[in-house]
């Protein structure tokens, strides 16, 4: 297959329990999520090898987005450091989004319409959480930003919305937001 690596997009998210990738290039799709743990490190750039070849690819992206976090120290350190190195070898810019607008598509991969929230376990009875509108599958706006809050208030923000909790980050979703509003200045947020 010829596409050009500059119609190609790589996404990848490290910062929860799940290592998610996507790619999309003009005609096609491709994922891979698996749940690794703490094996981000030894699983990822393999996966994202892997997800290249299935794709019938040459391993060479345009523009990379990477999944912000909140999540563990070293998972979002990984994720962060495999992008901003490909980027340099690729010539690609690196857009960061919160990984928590991954999690809008709700398990069985459908997206609500409307304002959808979306939380991760911070542990201690604390949660971190947005709530965003969402159109078309893409969020086109913030309606409570990513924070830390206590469980019970967060509820009570996202009470009578589809709440998606501890999901695995859906990799479609976060290249799909990063091509929307994907930031080049980002910074790495930590449960």
């Amino acid at each position: 297959m010829t596409v050009p690596a500059a119609a190609v997009t790589l996404a990848l998210d490290t910062a929860t329990p799940f290592l998610t990738l996507a790619l999309a290039w003009e005609g096609g799709e491709a994922t891979f999520s698996e749940e690794v743990g703490r094996a981000h490190a030894e699983r990822l750039a393999d996966a994202a090898q892997g997800l290249f070849e299935r794709a019938g690819l040459p391993f060479r992206a345009g523009q990379i987005v990477i999944g912000t976090g909140p999540g563990s120290y070293t998972g979002v350190r990984v994720g962060a450091s495999y992008a901003l190195g490909l980027a340099r070898v690729w010539g690609a810019p690196v857009l960061g989004v919160s990984t928590l607008e991954a999690l809008v598509h709700g398990p069985d991969g459908t997206v609500p319409e409307g304002e959808v929230a979306v939380s991760l376990d911070a542990r201690r009875g604390n949660v971190y959480g947005a709530v965003y509108e969402v159109r078309e599958g893409v969020v086109t706006r913030v309606v409570h930003p990513p924070a830390r809050r206590p469980l019970e208030e967060f509820e009570a923000l996202a009470a009578g919305l589809p709440h998606h909790r501890d999901i695995a980050p859906n990799g479609l979703a976060l290249l799909r937001a990063g091509l929307a509003h994907g930031e080049t200045e980002w910074a790495l947020a930590y449960l």
